[in-house]
């Protein structure tokens, strides 16, 4: 079947190269068979792509086309055919990309069709929308992101203009990813509200446009609200409800070294609660709590550069045993905002779609946060360093088939930045982290998580960490992780302590 496909395609490439000017019955079959041969499930093929000469035909035909004796119906067609295929013509070119928006001028680049220059924009909105001014257009060219309409595995054709329209958007109304409501509100997407006047110029007319091809019909007087657009390339084996595909789970595997798409925010809340308990002689004496919640917001300037704030909140508490780790929940010794500082991440190839850099420079917030035990009426506890800490963080990750991945960060870490002991900076930390992580459904992730840290200080030290974790998605915007981990370092190994932590993470993009 494969090679009947193949052959297929290259038939009717000849039969188009043969004329010097193609006419749009040709083109249109020729286009059938390229969209039903490397679109699958809404989503372009783009690996299977790359190294296709088929599409080269197919871009040279939309140069070569003869429109002077054209309907009006073949003429729409073709342009709508011609645009879908120069932008994945121009992702092809640039792929492996992340997003649309990674590619220079992708949708001002100037192409040759059908005896005139125009870029994508001008086919769009200076073509087709001047000409035939028809709001499904919206919903039939495609721009190659995930929160775009689906893209068919068909060409548009002069006889079946009409129904494939309505079909289209039909579709794309009725698809969460572009229309879904809350309580009081009609989420939709930006496309309401870029391009408010094609439907009519108000609220109320998008409202009347949507419950037109709506199966179930909204009630009336919504307030609309729209949706971030995610430009993130069709072809990253999301399906249209912004999950992963059954066959392809890994989509959502443990990675957190993409950078977010320009305009959306994310947000995460870390809670660890470090639980240690020492001794003397092989009888443990002594537990303490720390329990810091870390929230880290990031905004996205561009699809490659994120900035945003990291603040550090603590809570410590020192006991003799028996007592509970959670005291340090109820009974604090010390509580408050230690840290806040600014924080970037970059990703600087764009090639390299899963390697990120983030970097963060945090000050210190309160006085006497390593603690105070000269004054024996006035003693406080170590909560926090005196100094900004600076930590740098490289991550990347290698998906493994479809259902495993291995995540790995290396860091770079000051702490107490500017104190000195002895003439060196008070410690410099490099950990090393490993996960490898499984994906037994495309909304549920589980890792194994191992971790070395030395410190590079005047008293050399070190800590290892191992544990097992989970993260579920919720919702394509909304994720929950747990994860226990057993620590262990060299004051521990040598005075027969144990320790161990238990953390809860929250992510949210907006």
């Amino acid at each position: 079947m494969k090679n009947i496909t193949a052959l297929s395609i290259v038939f009717l490439s000849i039969c188009i190269s043969i004329n010097a000017q193609v006419n749009t019955t040709e083109f249109t079959a020729s286009a059938d068979v390229f969209f039903r041969t490397f679109v699958k499930t809404d989503v372009v093929e783009y690996a299977k792509l790359k190294n296709n000469p088929s599409l080269n035909s197919l871009i040279k035909a939309i140069e070569d086309m003869d429109l002077s004796a054209a309907t009006a119906n073949e003429e729409k067609a073709f342009y709508i055919n011609a645009y879908n295929l120069l932008g994945i013509n121009q992702v092809s070119k640039s792929y492996p990309v992340s997003s649309v928006k990674d590619i220079t001028n992708f949708f001002d680049l100037k192409h040759s069709i059908a005896g005139q220059t125009m870029s994508l924009n001008q086919i769009e909105h200076d073509f087709l929308f001047k000409k035939y001014p028809d709001p499904r257009l919206h919903f039939v060219l495609v721009c190659g992101a995930v929160s775009c309409p689906p893209i068919t595995d068909f060409a548009y054709s002069p006889d079946k203009l009409e129904e494939q329209m309505d079909q289209q958007t039909k579709l794309a109304v009725n698809n969460p990813i572009i229309i879904e409501k809350s309580k009081s509100n009609l989420n939709v997407s930006q496309i309401f509200k870029w391009y408010q006047k094609d439907f009519g110029g108000s609220e109320e007319a998008v409202q009347n446009f949507i419950n037109k091809y709506r199966r179930a019909k909204f009630p009336t007087g919504l307030k609309l609200k729209y949706q971030n657009y995610d430009w993130t390339l069709n072809d990253l084996n999301i399906d249209k409800t912004g999950t992963a595909t059954e066959k392809k789970n890994n989509a959502n595997r443990y990675i957190v070294s993409s950078t977010i798409p320009k305009g959306t925010f994310e947000i995460k809340l870390f809670n660890n609660l470090y639980t240690q308990q020492t001794g003397a002689n092989d009888v443990l004496i002594d537990r303490s709590n720390f329990f810091t919640s870390t929230l880290s917001v990031f905004y996205g300037l561009t699809n490659r550069f994120n900035v945003g704030i990291n603040t550090r909140y603590r809570q410590v508490s020192n006991d003799k045993l028996p007592v509970s780790a959670l005291k340090v929940l109820s009974e604090p010794s010390r509580t408050g905002l230690t840290a806040i500082g600014p924080q970037i991440r970059v990703a600087p190839v764009p090639k390299w779609e899963n390697f990120s850099i983030q970097s963060s420079f945090v000050f210190p917030v309160g006085k006497e946060l390593e603690g105070n035990y000269d004054d024996p009426n006035n003693i406080s506890d170590y909560i926090d360093w005196d100094g900004p800490t600076w930590w740098t963080q490289f991550f990347n990750d290698f998906p493994i088939g479809n259902n495993f991945s291995i995540f790995t960060e290396v860091d770079f870490i000051i702490d107490d930045l500017g104190a000195e002991a002895n003439g060196h900076l008070n410690r410099i930390s490099t950990p090393i982290t490993l996960i490898f992580s499984s994906n037994p459904t495309p909304k549920l992730t589980v890792y194994a998580i191992g971790a070395y840290s030395p410190y590079w200080q005047e008293t050399f030290d070190y800590f290892y960490q191992g544990g097992l974790g989970a993260k579920y998605q919720f919702t394509p915007k909304f994720e929950i992780e747990l994860l226990y981990s057993d620590f262990t370092n060299k004051f521990l190994n040598d005075s027969g302590g144990q320790a161990a932590t238990y953390n809860l993470g929250l992510r949210v993009n907006i």
